[in-house]
């Protein structure tokens, strides 16, 4: 993975966390060392302590991880009921959906909670933070080569992630690296198997704007859709059963219907994924010259074919339906973020901010000692990943953008097992019982017709863009039987492949034998990639990466040594974080000017019944055309949709709840936006907004349009002025033992 390098300066690049900008993504367990006065002179009206205690509940019981930190979400009712965008539930929707049940255009609202439908992922919540950098760090010593480190690190994670586990309580525990190396933490979590659909709208509500509003403001999207937990009737964690019942939540998020004005605080809590806040210059150079490039047209490619395959057939579009959404949303995002770091000059102020650093390093014979050889060791790296990055982009993007290569590669263990000890039939029936089981999952959702068209493209865009030294076999096996005709080649691996027909495939399991894998086109186009991957690209890409990972881990040092006052946060890594700032307006561009908020009239404005992006179904159309918004309008008597807040979220935030400063629940968080799509490189004070869908608009969708008001009933709504200190709004939590040891 591509490290990242941290601003000196207030209005530039690295990120220190610099409070007037409202930038930084912090960790629970450091908010009262580092951030509550800070906190509390913006609006918050509660401490750190409300948010995370080790022995008592608080606002982070409410807060949920999806599966291992795809998206986030909030607890809403003491029964269990979790909000979280729409586009985090699309894949569990799609999956519940067919021809006959479009629960994808249509929506799909339970009545009873009989009526819920299984969702097909877990949820987790966070039990406790452990700094564990003084254990990991004894471990260690400056004689260690990067590898011996790297090793040594994952031992003692794993001896840590052991002694706080507990299977049988659904505990399990991860050792998170931070700053690059140089700080550790153990996060503990509980996690709830039994997780079911409750409510989710239909896409032209849920997904308004498609991807021509993606990334973008004004924003009218309602992002969201409703699940349910369930546990065993003993509250703990169990298999999904028709015995369970709803999990109660340690805290729920009381709901607000006051809404949001100008400069109110506003506090996200979540689990972002990934930010590259430290990359050095050499890395935005790769990036914008080869990675994002690359990663644009090899997605623009499979999304042109998915769009043809999926307009002409509906069982199509509901099966890719989710796969085109997850390879769109960031094939606009790259897009995005090429144009603003090319915009905002971000490879000048990494390097002059680099120069300047190494300045202070060689100023002292004992920090040039210490530090002196990071841009050494990232030139080095970066110089030698370059020669494989294309490659490795492609190989990502493009070999494994083939499906039927991806299927293939659960069948390696059969294969392996074959050539291996094909007598031993309880470890072969054990390899077909494993392939059986993924082709279940593979097949409800695949189209061979599109796949053979995506795998000719992607296999001829790897043959016309990549180095021929860095092909894999299988293209010599294209250019000399089948004359450089990819077209011709997928379609005699479709027509004979055993990984291209549900019954081709049960008939070689039923009687499955080396030869005829070995023979399979399928099968030699995923061995390919495979070993291509494994043995030439893998190599090529790590080797670099020991001083790669080395430079920025002391870069990293040296940036805090440099300047110890400075408000520091780590990279997101999936891990759950606490981002604050305050709801306002911003200036996109010269003679432009974007309000905090959207109302229902800018639906209906951009309504256009020949654009699929921008339907309004009647029902709403009818709804807002009368302005029937019941308690859900603001004091001027409209319907807010949207708004916005200069928050600091990236990908995996998706669905984190958006809190006030008494920590009720004002909206959901959804997007950023386009103007500051290089975020996660480089923080942009004045742009970067966080784009989250109004409470109320969710209620009034749920109640008003859906008609399931019983939901809305579920939760504790709060209305009306605040009385200062109002401590009664977020009670005081009930004291709760420390759980076990632990994005």
């Amino acid at each position: 993975m591509m490290k990242k390098l941290l601003s000196l300066l207030a209005a530039a690049l690295f990120t220190a966390g610099l409070s007037t900008a409202h930038e930084g993504m912090w960790l629970l367990n450091k908010l009262k060392q580092i951030n509550e006065a800070e906190m509390q002179k913006l609006g918050f009206k509660l401490s750190a302590d409300d948010i995370y205690a080790i022995n008592r509940s608080g606002l982070k019981d409410a807060v949920v991880r999806l599966g291992g930190g795809f998206c986030s979400g909030e607890m809403v009712s003491a029964e269990g009921l979790f909000l979280t965008n729409h586009h985090c539930g699309y894949d569990a929707v799609q999956g519940l959906s067919s021809v006959e049940h479009d629960y994808l255009t249509d929506g799909f609202w339970a009545m009873t909670r009989k009526d819920e439908l299984p969702a097909g992922f877990n949820v987790s919540f966070l039990q406790r933070i452990d700094d564990v950098s003084a254990t990991v760090l004894a471990e260690l010593n400056d004689g260690m080569s990067e590898a011996d480190r790297q090793a040594k690190v994952a031992e003692v994670g794993q001896r840590l992630e052991k002694e706080a586990a507990d299977a049988s309580k659904g505990i399990s525990a991860s050792l998170k690296t931070m700053f690059e190396g140089n700080e550790f933490y153990l996060f503990v979590y509980k996690t709830y198997r039994d997780v079911r659909l409750v409510g989710v709208p239909p896409s032209a509500i849920g997904k308004f704007g498609g991807d021509t509003d993606n990334w973008m403001w004004p924003r009218h999207t309602g992002d969201f859709c409703m699940f349910r937990v369930y546990t065993g009737p003993d509250g703990e964690p169990a298999d999904p059963n028709d015995a369970n019942i709803p999990f109660k939540p340690a805290h729920h998020f009381p709901v607000s219907l006051n809404g949001v004005k100008e400069g109110d605080f506003a506090m996200v809590m979540g689990y972002p994924g990934s930010t590259d806040r430290f990359l050095s210059s050499h890395g935005v150079k790769l990036a914008l010259d080869v990675e994002q490039p690359s990663r644009v047209k090899v997605r623009r490619v499979k999304l042109d074919i998915y769009e043809k395959h999926q307009a002409t057939d509906d069982a199509v579009r509901i099966k890719y339906a989710s796969k085109h959404a997850q390879v769109s949303n960031y094939w606009k995002y790259f897009i995005g973020q090429q144009r603003g770091l090319k915009r905002l000059k971000v490879y000048d102020k990494k390097k002059a901010q680099e120069d300047e650093l190494m300045a202070w390093v060689n100023a002292s014979p004992d920090r040039k000692a210490k530090y002196g050889e990071i841009v050494s060791l990232l030139d080095k790296g970066y110089a030698e990943r370059a020669k494989v990055e294309k490659a490795s982009t492609y190989m990502q993007e493009a070999a494994f953008g083939s499906e039927v290569v991806v299927f293939g590669f659960r069948s390696f263990g059969l294969l392996n097992q074959l050539r291996t000890d094909a007598k031993d039939a309880e470890k072969v029936a054990a390899a077909v019982a494993r392939v059986q089981a993924s082709a279940d999952d593979f097949w409800k959702d695949y189209d061979p017709a599109t796949d053979q068209e995506v795998t000719a493209a992607m296999f001829k865009l790897i043959h016309d863009d990549v180095d021929p030294a860095l092909h894999p076999s299988v293209m010599k096996t294209i250019q000399t039987k089948y004359k450089g005709d990819f077209n011709a080649w997928a379609q005699a691996l479709f027509s004979t492949s055993i990984l291209t027909d549900r019954k081709r495939l049960d008939a070689f399991l039923a009687k499955p034998t080396l030869k005829a894998m070995e023979k399979d086109l399928g099968i030699q186009a995923m061995e390919s990639c495979l070993t291509h991957f494994r043995g030439v690209i893998g190599p090529m890409s790590d080797a670099p990466q020991t001083d790669i990972d080395k430079g920025y881990r002391l870069m990293v040092a040296a940036l805090r040594e440099r300047t110890p006052d400075r408000m520091w946060y780590p990279n997101a890594n999936s891990t759950m974080r606490l981002t604050y700032g305050t709801v306002g307006s911003y200036v996109p561009m010269d003679g432009a000017f974007y309000k905090h908020v959207t109302t229902a009239k800018g639906i209906l404005e951009k309504e256009d019944p020949t654009n699929d992006e921008f339907i309004v179904p009647a029902r709403q159309k009818e709804l807002l055309a009368k302005k029937d918004y019941g308690r859900y309008a603001d004091a001027n008597g409209e319907l807010i949709t949207c708004f916005i807040s200069n928050n600091d979220i990236t990908g995996g935030n998706s669905g984190s709840p958006v809190l006030n400063a008494y920590g009720e629940l004002i909206g959901i968080a959804f997007d950023g936006n386009w103007e500051a799509m290089s975020g996660d490189i480089a923080f942009e004070p004045e742009l970067q907004r966080t784009i989250s869908v109004d409470i109320r608009y969710v209620l009034w969708t749920i109640d008003k349009f859906a008609g399931a008001g019983h939901l809305v009933n579920e939760m504790t709504l709060v209305q009306g002025p605040k009385e200062e200190p109002k401590a009664e709004v977020v009670p005081a939590p009930a004291p709760t033992p420390a759980m076990p040891a632990k994005n």
